[in-house]
Parts: structure tokens; C-alpha cells; sequence
């Protein structure tokens, strides 16, 4: 009984040494990833496919909500198309007529899907009076690092920032993940509470930070 005792309070004790133990996952508090993104060229046009799951409503408050699967397809006109403009998979899974944005000059589509492509995808691309068919390659490569592992130097780097993030222990932020694609891949990973965001830029193949920014 005595023994009993005794270990029972032992690990009373100990209780609030394990909770302090514990690792925080962060990526419970994750609400948007873009994991990656698919490039094709006409002579008419450039596309740009990017993968995200992203919360909905989407909002930069702390507070991350549910995510789900958008393909998001972006088309820069090399040449104006002289009619409408839309953009198939060419399995039939999603797609529909693109809309021209007037701030950024381009023609957009997404739509809401249950998986994403992996490696390329069949696209099917009505220009106006032309139409493409076009094969959209992934810019990952094996050396690209995967999403988690990008979250994982944000959170290891800025331990004070996310330590000031919590509220009674609880950790009371959001994240953002984003594929990045320049002459070479990066991530930008940021972090916010709602009145606090640290930002990250990420080499995706070495995980070096390039470049950090506080707001």
C-alpha cells in the first residue's frame, strides 16, 4: 500500500514535467498548404496549376479551420485570346470557363477536388477559337523537400515567436505553407496570431532561410 502511495505521488509530480515534455503539433494548426505546382507553355499562353488545400473562410485571424482540396489554375496570355477561355482535365474530373482578371491581366479557374495530381496532367485548353491539349509537369523534383519539413524550420528557427503565440499553454496561432516557383523552387512559410506574422523564404531543396520578415 505504502508503495502505492509513494509512486502515486511520484507521478503527480512529475505530471506537469511530461505536459512540459510534450511536443506541440503544429501541424494540427495548419491552414494552407500549396504542395505543389504544374507548368505548361503554348505559344498562346502560359499555365500555372498550384495544389493547396487551404481553410475556408479564409482569413489571417490565428485560428485554423478546416482544409480542403482546391486545384487552382492561372493562364498569362502571350497572345489575347479572341473568344472565351476555358481549361479541362482531360480525364473529366474537374474544369470549366476561366475568368479574366482585370488587376492581374490573367484568366483563372479553380474548383474544389478529392485528389491531386502527381507527377504531370492531361489538360485540355480552349484558347478562343483555338484548342490545346497539354501536358502540365510538376516542379518538384526528388531533392524538393516535402511541406512538413518546411513547417518543421519554421517552428525549430522561431521558438521565442511561437512561445509568445500561447495563451494559458495553449498554442493560439495558424500556419501557411506555400510552394514557391521562381528559377528554382522555395517555400514561404509563415506564421500568425491575428496581430503577429513571421514569414519565411526557404531554399525547398537545401532548407536554408533566405530571407525572414516581421509584421
Amino acid at each position: 500500500m505504502r508503495r502505492r502511495i509513494a509512486s502515486i505521488i511520484i507521478l503527480a509530480a512529475l505530471l506537469p514535467v511530461l505536459a512540459a515534455c510534450k511536443q506541440e503539433n503544429y501541424t494540427e494548426h495548419l491552414s494552407e498548404v500549396r504542395q505543389d505546382i504544374f507548368c505548361a507553355q503554348t505559344d498562346d499562353f502560359v499555365l500555372l496549376l498550384n495544389c493547396t488545400s487551404r481553410e475556408y473562410p479564409y482569413a489571417d485571424d490565428g485560428i485554423a479551420c478546416t482544409m480542403t482540396q482546391i486545384i487552382e489554375v492561372t493562364l498569362t496570355p502571350m497572345v489575347s485570346p479572341s473568344g472565351d477561355v476555358t481549361v479541362y482535365a482531360d480525364d473529366g474530373s474537374w474544369g470549366g470557363d476561366a475568368s479574366f482578371s482585370s488587376v492581374h491581366g490573367d484568366y483563372r479557374f479553380s474548383q474544389g477536388v478529392d485528389t491531386f495530381p502527381e507527377g504531370s496532367v492531361d489538360l485540355r485548353v480552349t484558347w478562343g477559337e483555338r484548342t490545346y491539349q497539354v501536358a502540365a509537369t510538376s516542379v518538384r523534383t526528388d531533392a524538393t523537400i516535402p511541406p512538413e519539413s518546411a513547417l518543421s524550420i519554421l517552428t525549430e528557427s522561431e521558438k521565442e515567436t511561437l512561445a509568445r503565440m500561447k495563451k494559458e499553454g495553449i498554442f493560439c496561432g495558424e500556419f501557411r505553407v506555400r510552394l514557391l516557383r521562381r528559377e528554382q523552387n522555395y517555400y514561404y512559410v509563415a506564421v500568425t496570431d491575428g496581430s503577429e506574422q513571421i514569414a519565411l523564404l526557404i531554399d525547398a531543396e537545401t532548407g536554408e532561410i533566405l530571407a525572414r520578415r516581421a509584421s
